[in-house]
């Protein structure tokens, strides 16, 4: 049996990656971490989403020890979430080691599982400057569990040279973009669907999908030809 492993946050991304790996495998086991992230409503929205899209495997993983070593806008209330890079040139919205640890874990679950593939929705065209989205980097560390568990498998990652009109693209090519614009959560503060309208990750979203909206054809024609590549 084709089994995949997706690693899902109930976000744009992962969400969308979600629904086309349900048509492109047999079996979808669908893993969202809980790291103490600023909103516990992330993981409320992931497993509606499981039930809604009918993922029959969702598991909801313990990792809090991460919130204890990483500090982010993302895992302290008390760090507003800022558009200006730090000093180190990374957005404050950084949690250093977070895919680390998450493409490692679900790596062992698909070990658990049988999966040949984890699927992982970062991208390194339209990103927030996370060196942990990078292909170099999901490259090296799917070589190093590889070498370390003696299993042949492969992290996906569909969205990797997609811009974020073309993301949308692939959610109306999946007959999804409805469901991904008013029942995710992308936005940093929290708030479900178009978001709040300023924080770095509703700018992208809004950005793409009002490009993707003006040139549906255009955007559409990008995206199968990336796919017949």
């Amino acid at each position: 049996m084709n089994k995949a492993v997706v690693v899902f946050s109930g976000g744009q991304d992962s969400t969308t990656c979600l629904i086309q790996a349900l048509k492109q495998y047999d079996e979808v086991h669908a893993i969202t971490f809980d790291y103490g992230q600023r909103h516990k409503l992330e993981i409320e929205v992931a497993q509606q989403l499981a039930i809604k899209l009918g993922v029959d495997a969702h598991k909801v993983m313990d990792v809090g020890l991460l919130n204890e070593l990483a500090i982010s806008s993302l895992t302290r209330d008390d760090i507003e979430v800022s558009h200006e890079l730090q000093d180190n040139g990374l957005p404050n919205s950084f949690v250093p080691g977070r895919n680390i640890l998450f493409l490692t874990l679900a790596g062992i679950y698909a070990y658990q599982v049988g999966a040949k593939a984890v699927i992982t929705g970062v991208c390194e065209t339209d990103f927030s400057g996370y060196p942990d989205c990078r292909d170099e980097f999901v490259k090296s560390i799917n070589q190093s569990l590889v070498l370390g568990m003696d299993r042949q498998f492969e992290i996906k990652t569909p969205l990797m040279w997609l811009n974020k009109a073309q993301t949308w693209a692939l959610a109306d090519q999946n007959d999804a973009l409805d469901l991904v614009r008013t029942q995710t959560l992308t936005c940093y503060n929290g708030i479900i669907g178009d978001g709040c309208g300023d924080c770095p990750a509703c700018d992208l979203r809004k950005l793409g999908l009002d490009e993707y909206l003006a040139n549906k054809n255009t955007v559409m024609a990008q995206l199968a030809a990336m796919q017949n590549r």
